[in-house]
């Protein structure tokens, strides 16, 4: 897959609540292209869970 292709899929996983998956999608589509717009989105979702939900951050 390439790094849209994660990013696209990791913001499916964060439309339906699963968040460990999409972190996971989006740390492969950084890894892939370092200046994927999955680095923002990443960034974001790890305030909200840090926020909320510590457990949730596993990679």
């Amino acid at each position: 897959m390439t790094a849209e292709e994660y990013y696209m899929q990791g913001n499916a996983y964060r439309k339906v609540g699963n968040w460990q998956e999409a972190i996971n999608c989006y740390i492969k589509a950084i890894e892939l292209d370092p200046e994927s717009p999955a680095r923002e989105a990443k960034r974001m979702l790890d305030d909200i869970l840090n926020f909320y939900h510590k457990d949730y951050y596993n990679p």
